[in-house]
């Protein structure tokens, strides 16, 4: 195990150098250039970590026209996602402020459904762990070619001769974010056209995006491919044009014979043997609470990628405590986090006071660092997150680990069924367009 000491420098620059110098090497694959071109297009990106700029950004939303143009890809979206993947805003945070900027709560209501889509996966992930890789039901509709379990080269270097692919593909290399119809358009055509399995395009997401989240991201990729839904996700071009307002289709050199021409019954009879019956309603109950233990002595606070920011509740209740972040050497290989991501982390670390940041496996680093500052319990932000909630069991053993829960965003008594997000929006949606009391 290593602390990392270099993370707090003020100069943003020397900061991503050293983050990517300190665990660039951990991250399994190859950089697209060199670490000084990676970190100089990080710091260039249009996404500053930290709770100042996520507050910024905050500041500027405008949930009426969210509701009016989001689906278009010049609409007023948020662009938060970033920020409250990893905990720096919550969802209740943000929800209070959308509805300060309306008349009624109703004109919010689309913007509280998105962060209501965020919670839901957060839920679905902590009832079935086991379902973030693997098809929550058989696909929806059998496909016509066999699938392949790699995201072609094509695609990732942007040369498929498609404006739209290749304006998303670049988009989500250079930048770390997409909007979310581009995020639908592009893992539809990957996975219904191109026949890439859902898995391989979610790695691929997970590995570029901000505001990756395996819970979001992998579950949104079985929504599109019909694991997870009543249909797969398809899109035309008429679709595509609508919302882009043909500025990606009017000079693709393919326009008029690409592979998303024709009507949604043209494209089904073209990539579909036909629909498969589902032998029952899927259904999955919400996890039980993670049980808290009971606290004694001074705290260790421990800050999770779901929670780098002093808003974390588990900082919150002990303000004053010490504190440590664990970058774990198993979720860098894994993920393979960018460099873009890892300087948006930096940002958000440097932001925390007397934090300690450390690299190795969290169950010994944080038992070491109990045992250090005499911390009879170490306390987290709940979190739906199996390896975070993996290695509480392992600490519990020696000390106990008592979990936070995050402002409430929403009312989840009557909640007994998450096997669709109608189900669970049906029962939540009044108490989600409440203001937090």
């Amino acid at each position: 195990m290593e602390e990392l000491t270099g993370l707090f420098a003020e100069d943003r620059e020397q900061r991503g150098r050293q983050v990517a110098s300190q665990l660039i090497n951990l991250v399994a694959g190859d950089l697209a250039a060199s670490v000084d071109e990676e970190v100089a297009a990080a710091l260039q990106a249009d996404f500053h970590g930290g709770r100042e700029a996520g507050l910024a950004r905050l500041a500027a939303i405008d949930p009426a026209a969210y509701g009016r143009s989001r689906n278009f890809l010049s609409g007023a979206v948020t662009r938060l996602s970033p920020w409250l993947r990893h905990g720096v805003l919550s969802l209740a945070e943000v929800r209070d402020v959308a509805i300060t900027r309306v008349r009624e709560p109703a004109e919010a209501e689309k913007l509280v459904s998105e962060l209501g889509w965020r919670d839901y996966w957060q839920r679905v992930w902590a009832a079935r762990p086991d379902a973030i890789w693997h098809d929550f039901e058989p696909a929806a509709a059998g496909h016509r070619t066999a699938e392949i379990a790699a995201v072609p080269g094509d695609v990732v270097a942007a040369q498929t001769g498609l404006a739209c692919i290749d304006a998303f593909s670049r988009q989500l290399t250079q930048t770390g974010w997409l909007h979310n119809h581009a995020r639908m358009w592009l893992a539809s055509w990957l996975i219904h056209i191109r026949r890439v399995s859902w898995q391989a395009g979610a790695a691929w997401f997970l590995r570029h995006l901000l505001d990756a989240d395996p819970a979001s991201n992998n579950f949104s990729w079985q929504w599109v491919a019909g694991t997870f839904s009543n249909k797969p996700y398809i899109f035309n071009r008429e679709n595509l044009e609508r919302f882009t307002a043909g500025s990606l289709c009017e000079a693709c050199p393919v326009r008029g014979c690409c592979d998303v021409e024709g009507s949604y019954e043209e494209l089904t009879d073209r990539l579909f043997v036909g629909s498969n019956e589902r032998p029952d309603r899927l259904v999955i109950p919400p996890a039980a609470p993670w049980r808290a233990a009971v606290p004694s002595g001074q705290p260790l606070v421990w800050l999770t990628l779901d929670s780098v920011a002093t808003s974390s509740p588990a900082r919150q209740q002990h303000p004053k405590a010490p504190a440590v972040f664990v970058f774990d050497p198993v979720w860098l290989a894994e993920e393979q986090p960018t460099v873009k991501r890892l300087v948006f982390l930096a940002d958000c670390l440097a932001e925390i006071p007397g934090l300690e940041v450390w690299l190795g496996d969290p169950a010994t680093i944080l038992s070491h660092r109990a045992a250090a500052v005499g911390a009879g319990h170490i306390c987290v932000a709940t979190t739906a997150c199996p390896r975070v909630r993996r290695t509480a069991a392992q600490l519990e053993k020696t000390v106990p680990v008592v979990p936070v829960d995050w402002p409430r965003f929403c009312d989840d008594s009557r909640v007994k069924d998450l096997g669709r997000f109608s189900r669970y929006w049906n029962k939540v949606s009044k108490s989600a367009l409440q203001p937090t009391a």
